[in-house]
């Protein structure tokens, strides 16, 4: 899709914002809106004053770029809200404006409040601009005020740690405004187009969802059936595990396992020790789908090591997570041999019967995941220990069948996971296409003016069905 430019245009004095269409105005968002206000300090909203219901408070988790998140709604008491902090009031169709940012949330995004919003309230860091409606659309400035966040932040805000923007600095950003039926008509266009692209994400997120349930399912399958639709089957004996080829052993994963052994005691190991650059020391958190990912920060001396000697992990070891989520594991490698197991962590060192690649796929599956979570021991943390895992109940093929199980379900895995790069891909360019989009028609790069939905199509929003006035 193509679009022409305008006839002619200006410098905007913006960096971010650059040439804009000759005939749009430029000025200050406090010069087009009739008031604003910032949230009460936090010390004016305690605890005790939170209700099930009441009055709506926004606070920054809602504020997201482009749209209002209704989730995690929270409430005041009414009464107090009328005494106290009235004049923090949110009614539909008000600017709001976020003045705090982080890593995941540019400071100075914007939304527009939901129409069906009131009664409702900013708190602190969330500024409401009440705007001139016959000068500027909300949605429109919505849109553009988003798209310039990371710019103005990078100008506008403070903070050390997270970035801030004072209201009397948020009123002075600049904005270009072309009249306002034209504003109208851009944010119809992005509500229509953002709408569509939004709706190819989707379908991708749940390609991606639908790749993963079947990476797993096979996983699971060949773990515990095989690969061999025609294998005769025998009961396993195990309730849980059902049927399993007649040719397979089940077994305790004690009698396949030389040892099993936890990391080091918290007193084995102080906080004092860790040092930067040392030799990693493997966590539950340090394991990802079947995976071992080193942090940097978690690492020791080899003076540690050698006195701990008895925890290094070895090639062809399994390790797994004995606190929080249960079933992580994974196989040591080579490259990871001699980094130390954590104090959350076992060690398992198996038999000749049993391939390690083929107990780590075991024990990740969903079936014994879950069988760990309900026999985990721990009044407050789940905490698996070398007695609960020796119990569990391993479907145990010939040595070279695991071997060939593991191989085909590596084969699939690449297959599954070259797919979901493709669709993560996919998903990303739609992204960046969205945000482009939206950049070049709220500052004039390409002409919509006279665009029109295609027939049949539900394009109008509330807000865009809604005439300034």
């Amino acid at each position: 899709m193509t679009f022409p430019k305008y006839p002619e245009y200006k410098d905007s004095g913006v960096e971010w914002l650059g040439e804009v269409p000759a005939h749009w105005e430029k000025l200050k968002l406090s010069l087009i809106s009739i008031e604003k206000c910032d949230g009460p300090f936090g010390s004016a909203i305690k605890s005790e004053h939170y209700r099930d219901n009441g009055v709506r408070v926004i606070r920054l988790q809602n504020i997201k770029k482009y749209f209002f998140n209704g989730e995690d709604a929270a409430y005041i008491d009414a009464d107090y809200y009328r005494q106290q902090i009235a004049k923090s009031d949110v009614i539909g169709g008000d600017l709001l404006v976020a003045g705090l940012g982080d890593d995941n949330n540019a400071v100075g995004r914007a939304c527009v409040a939901p129409y069906s919003i009131a009664p409702a309230m900013v708190k602190a860091d969330c500024f409401r601009f009440r705007l001139d409606t016959k000068r500027a659309f909300p949605d429109f400035l919505a849109y553009q005020l988003s798209a310039g966040a990371e710019a103005d932040a990078g100008l506008l805000s403070t903070g050390s740690t997270r970035s801030r923007i004072p209201l009397s600095t948020m009123g002075g950003r600049i904005v270009a405004l072309p009249p306002s039926h034209e504003q109208v008509e851009v944010s119809a266009f992005l509500d229509y187009e953002t709408a569509r692209i939004d709706a190819l994400v989707e379908e991708q997120q749940r390609l991606i969802e639908l790749l993963k349930e079947k990476r797993q399912a096979v996983i699971s399958h060949a773990v515990t059936k095989g690969l061999d639709p025609d294998v005769p089957m025998k009961d396993s004996g195990v309730e849980w595990l059902g049927e399993v080829p007649v040719h397979w052993e089940v077994a305790p994963l004690g009698l396949l396992s030389r040892q099993i052994q936890t990391g080091p005691f918290g007193s084995q190991l102080h906080s004092h020790e860790y040092v930067e650059g040392g030799v990693p020391v493997i966590n539950p958190s340090n394991i990802v789908d079947g995976e071992i990912l080193p942090d940097p920060s978690s690492t020791v001396t080899q003076e540690v090591v050698e006195r701990l000697t008895h925890q290094r992990l070895s090639e062809g070891e399994v390790v797994v997570g004995r606190r929080g989520e249960m079933g992580r594991c994974a196989v040591v490698s080579s490259e990871e041999s001699g980094w130390l197991c954590g104090t959350g962590s076992m060690k398992i060192l198996l038999s000749e019967r049993a391939d390690p690649d083929f107990v780590s796929m075991f024990i990740r599956t969903p079936l014994v995941r879950g069988l760990l979570q309900i026999e985990s021991v721990g009044s407050t943390m789940d905490n698996l220990n070398p007695e609960i895992l020796s119990r569990i109940r391993v479907p145990v093929p010939p040595i070279e069948e695991q071997r060939d199980l593991v191989e085909k379900v590596r084969l699939t895995e690449r297959k599954t996971q070259r797919l979901i790069s493709e669709a993560l891909q996919g998903s990303e360019l739609l992204q960046e296409r969205r945000s482009a989009l939206i950049s070049a028609a709220v500052t004039g790069k390409i002409d919509v003016r006279g665009w029109q939905p295609p027939e049949g199509s539900t394009a109008s929003s509330e807000a865009t069905q809604t005439e300034m006035v």
